[in-house]
């Protein structure tokens, strides 16, 4: 039997398709637990996190929502009200993310959720569900891009990292997790006023979005060991074409476009790498394994420091606000009471 009431609150965005011209309606609503998909696992939501994906789920022109009407969220994070599961006990405190959540199915922005045991991690000692969804989806994917270049070889002796998008969820956690492991990490940002910000997590330079973003040669002079791009558009290409010999570049961003115009210049005469993130299908042992770490020795620091806290009743800002390219720091949701 379930466990979830009858109806609960949650953030509902609906496309209004009969309207001229067509708009997605979207706010707090009472929701009805018999709508919620199957699941072996039930969470009542303590809280979750903005992240660029739910903006535009929450968009016309999104592209991102594929059920309607949607309880936007990729991620969440709450304790166990019921479980079919014995590996999650009543009580538990755990988080969710990616797979389905937030697109196909509903997601975090709801004081009740209904998940796969599949999808479900539990929360590793040290870590309450607020730090988690401090980190999120944007912090998780941050600290993917750091494993996967460490994997490849990188180590803090191999020469300076660049970090773009600095300014938001994904760059600012991979700038401090970075310098936290010992690189030198310099960070691009469109942000001027940012950079105090971001020297405070560790970046030892700053580059204007200008100079990440400028036509240059097919291969520049050689600068980076590596680098974490959260943005894509014209900057992965600056990368790809500054990085030296045999270095790679974790890509996980297309805020600044999904176009890529390169050239085979820098892989076939640098043997550089070009490593995708993809946090959305990472197999269950392998995400749980990681934010183990994230609980660990990829923990970031100052956790909860650049943080602005929004509630469902006050989520608008921060959904409009991220698509705008105005993040700085993290928006998290306070969704329990």
């Amino acid at each position: 039997m379930s466990a979830i009431p009858a109806t609960f609150r949650a953030y509902v965005a609906e496309k209004m398709e009969g309207a001229d011209p067509v708009r997605v309606e979207r706010g707090v609503r009472e929701f009805r637990a018999a709508d919620l998909p199957p699941g072996e696992v039930e969470i009542r939501v303590g809280w979750s996190s903005v992240n660029y994906k739910d903006g535009l789920a929450t968009r016309v022109d999104g592209k991102v929502a594929r059920i309607d009407p949607l309880i936007p969220g990729i991620d969440l994070a709450g304790t166990v009200v019921a479980s079919d599961d014995p590996a999650f006990e009543v009580g538990a405190e755990v988080l969710a993310h990616g797979y389905e959540l937030g697109v196909s199915r509903h997601g975090g922005f709801a004081e009740y959720q209904r998940v796969p045991a599949g999808w479900v991690v539990p929360l590793a000692p040290g870590l309450s569900p607020r730090d988690a969804m401090a980190i999120g989806t944007a912090g998780f994917t941050a600290a993917m891009s750091v494993v996967a270049l460490e994997d490849r070889g990188l180590s803090p002796a191999d020469g300076p990292v660049l970090v773009t998008g600095a300014s938001g969820g994904v760059g600012g956690t991979a700038l401090a997790i970075l310098a936290d492991r010992g690189y030198e990490v310099w960070a691009a940002t469109g942000k001027p006023d940012e950079a105090a910000r971001l020297t405070a997590l560790g970046a030892v330079g700053i580059l204007t979005r200008d100079e990440v973003t400028a036509e240059g040669r097919p291969l520049e002079t050689e600068r980076w060991a590596g680098a974490v791009d959260a943005v894509g558009g014209a900057t992965l290409p600056y990368v790809l074409r500054s990085l030296r010999t045999g270095g790679a570049v974790a890509a996980s961003g297309n805020a600044g476009g999904a176009k890529l115009e390169t050239t085979v210049f820098p892989f076939i005469l640098r043997g550089v790498g070009l490593l995708g993130m993809d946090s959305v299908n990472m197999l269950i042992a392998r995400r749980r394994h990681l934010w183990d770490r994230l609980a660990t020795d990829l923990r970031p620091r100052d956790l909860g420091r650049y943080i602005t806290e929004v509630t469902l009743d006050t989520l608008d800002v921060a959904l409009d606000g991220i698509v705008a390219g105005e993040a700085r720091g993290r928006w998290i949701v306070r969704v329990g009471g």
